[in-house]
This record gives C-alpha cells, structure tokens and sequence, in this order.
C-alpha cells in the first residue's frame, strides 16, 4: 500500500499507483516507457514546495532525490542532475568558487522544479532561475531520452526551460553560473508612500531589491543587496539565530498562530510585526544572503504583472484587505525581475513586477487570495506556476504571446499525454 504524498504546505495530497526512485536516466526512461505502453502516467516530485497540483498523480510518482550529483564543470558551465536541491548545488558551486547570478529566498527546491515553473529571485537586469540554463537532457512521453543545448536544438532549449513538467522530465541541466560574489546587504523601514512614490527609483536603486509590506501598517521594510568585491562581514552567530530562526520563524509562527485562532487580534499583530522588524547590515556569500530559512507554514499566490503596474495593484491590494472577514498574517512580497524568451516563462517578453501575497497554514484565504487575482486579470497577470491560482487555460492563453509554441512542442514531446494530470489539464 502506497502512502498518501502531501506538498510541503499540506495543501496538495494525493495516492499514486507507485512511489520511484531511479538512480540513472537510462532507469528513469524505462519507467516512463513501460508507462506509455499500458497508458499510464508519470509525475516527477523534487521537494514537494509547489502550492499546486502539478507534481501530484494518482499514477506513477517519480522522485530524483538519488540523481543529485554535480556532472561537470566547464569554465561557468556546471552540469547537474535534475534532482539536486538549490542549497546542495550552492554549497557545490562555492567550494568551485561559483554562484548563481540570482536566486529566490527559499533554497529547498530541486533545480528541476525551480525551473520548470519560472521560480525567480529579484533585480530588473535579472531573469528568473530558467534563463540560466544551456543545456538540458529530458525523457519525452514515450521514454525517449532527448539532449539540447545552444548547439544542437536550440529552439526545444529555448521552450524546455520552462515546461511545468508538461513536457518530459528532466535528467540534468547546464547552467551558465558566474563567478563568486559577496553582498552588501542593507535592510531599512521606510514609509510605504514614499516607496511606491518612487518605485522604478527604488527597485533599480541597486543590484537587487525587495520589499515586505504588512497590511495596514504605514512602513515597509525594504532589502537592498549590492554585488560587492569587499570580504564577508556576516552577523554573529547569535545575532542570525535571533533574527532567522528565533523571530522570523518561531515567534512569528506563534504570533501566526495566535492570529489565526483569534483574528480580532491581527490589526494589533500587523503593528507588532512591524514594529519588531529591525534594520541591519552585513556583507555574506550571495547565497547566504538571498535564501533564508523558512519553517513557518503558509499557502502562497504570485502574480507577475507589467512593472509600472505594480503601486497601483498593491494600493488596491491593501485597500481589499481591509474588507476581508479574516485578514492575512503574513506581509505581502514585492520584486522584480528581466523579461526573456522562454515561452511559458511568466516573463515571457516583458520586464514584470512581481506581487506575492501569503497566508498562514490553517487560517482562511480564499477571498483573500482570489480577490487579488481578480486585481491581477486588470493588468493581465500572470501567476507562478508553483504557487495557487485560480486560472484556466481559456483565461491564460492570451496572456503569453508564444502559447501556441509551446503547446506545438507539448504534442511532439508527449502526444498521448503520459505527464498530464489534473492541474495540468486545467492550465494548459
């Protein structure tokens, strides 16, 4: 008997047919093959940190946890397996004395399912993680294993960086890395007013920036990280477990939990947590400094919208939460990030302002989450691929200017559909 497979929110479960685990593509291929031939089908899992459906099925659920090896390095090009988490391929990329030029602020994720669903750190002259690839090997639908890179096949490279698994799976990738670096990061409160009066100001004010807005509260804490040749001057020891782990995850996980239990509460909890979040300054290796520990549970929706659009949507955003019968315990995210030709990428052609917006485990958020989608349609939002939604593929379709090609891939890669499940028939 086959254990129920839950993401790491709790939010998506589901009871596959059989739980796989290969070791080599050549394994991962058989599966998929003998799959295709009795009509069945096959998802691939990385870390379970998708808020949607996409890695669930009630067939064959493939985990590439064992193929999470560093294959080669050449120069700035470093071929990994598929199923390498992003901390390991940090950690692996340093001791080489490597990095990669951008990362999101969770480092749990496999750099298959990172990718596939466009997931993105912040900085306008920056792409999310997918546009670092040069090179990918993947399983089509009927367990054909396919190579392309910049040189052979350079069109499937360009679609199958992002493919939200509708495409194959992926074996292993080549990503274009950069030399080590150092930030300076620097994190101040500052009024909101004054931050959205001067946004493009603001998010080009450096190299990467992003801002954390508490609804109701009056300042927002904004995070400004400069690329920078000076030595690391990391927080003490003490001083990283009292912000990270004793005040950004165990107190305001109490704090979340008093919130949901007693929401009348949550105005007064809004000025705590902003009142308790506290400037610093230090200089840390770049992975160290992007990703941060994340132990306090949440569901998350993300929309990427065009980049002059965003004070406005975040006005609307705050003005919705005060009419909401249960108000959201987490701060609502701001970044941006570069457009790129990818086509299902959610950049896909435009430079985009990405608005995030959260809520603790347990606690209500379905007006909340699809009141701000409904905002998001006026801009024609586009909403990551790994977190919730309420979209279809007769509302998204219009929104990406190269849906067709993909979708012309998608039924040359896997005609009968063998990667297909629930959320992706109703996306795509």
């Amino acid at each position: 008997m086959v254990s129920p497979v839950h993401n790491w929110a709790r939010n998506e479960r589901c009871v596959p047919r059989t739980i796989r685990r290969p070791e080599f593509p050549d394994e991962l291929a058989g599966i998929v093959a003998a799959a295709a031939q009795r009509d069945e089908r096959v998802k691939v899992i990385g870390a379970g940190h998708s808020f949607t459906g996409a890695a669930m099925t009630d067939g064959h659920l493939v985990s590439l946890d064992a193929m999470n090896q560093v294959l080669h390095v050449d120069g700035t090009d470093v071929t990994v397996q598929a199923g390498i988490r992003l901390h390991e391929l940090n950690d692996a990329l340093f001791v080489r004395g490597l990095a990669l030029p951008n990362l999101g602020d969770i480092d749990q994720q496999s750099i298959a399912g990172a990718t596939s669903t466009a997931t993105h750190g912040t900085g306008t002259s920056f792409g999310n993680l997918a546009t670092t690839i040069v090179g990918l090997e993947l399983v089509t639908g009927d367990g054909t294993i396919v190579r392309a890179d910049e040189q052979t096949d350079p069109e499937l490279l360009r679609v199958a960086r992002v493919g939200v698994g509708a495409l194959g799976a992926l074996t292993e990738v080549t990503l274009r890395c950069v030399p080590a670096f150092n930030l300076h990061a620097v994190e101040t409160i500052e009024p909101l007013a004054d931050v959205l009066a001067d946004f493009e100001g603001v998010m080009e004010s450096t190299d990467h920036v992003e801002f954390y807005v508490v609804p109701g509260a009056r300042r927002c804490q904004v995070k400004r990280n400069t690329r920078t040749d000076r030595p690391a001057e990391p927080q003490p020891r003490m001083a990283y477990v009292r912000d990270k782990w004793i005040g950004e995850n165990l107190a305001f996980g109490t704090v979340c939990r008093v919130g949901r239990r007693f929401p009348t509460m949550a105005p007064r909890i809004a000025k705590l947590i902003t009142s308790s979040a506290s400037e610093r300054e230090l200089v840390d290796r770049s992975d160290r400094v992007f990703c941060s520990p994340r132990k306090v549970r949440f569901v998350e929706m993300e929309y990427g919208i065009p980049r002059a659009a965003v004070p406005e949507a975040l006005e609307r955003i705050v003005a919705l939460v005060k009419t909401l019968p249960f108000p959201p315990l987490f701060p609502i995210e701001v970044r941006t990030s570069a457009a790129d030709n990818i086509p299902l990428s959610t950049a896909n052609g435009r430079d985009s302002g990405w608005i995030a917006v959260h809520q603790y485990i347990g606690a209500p958020y379905e007006a909340y989450f699809q009141g701000v989608e409904a905002i998001m349609d006026d801009y024609e939002g586009r909403p990551h691929w790994g977190k919730m939604h309420y979209q279809s593929a007769d509302t998204l379709a219009s929104r990406y200017p190269e849906w067709a090609t993909f979708a012309s891939w998608r039924d040359k890669l896997d005609p009968n559909r063998t990667f297909a499940n629930p959320y992706l028939n109703r996306v795509l």
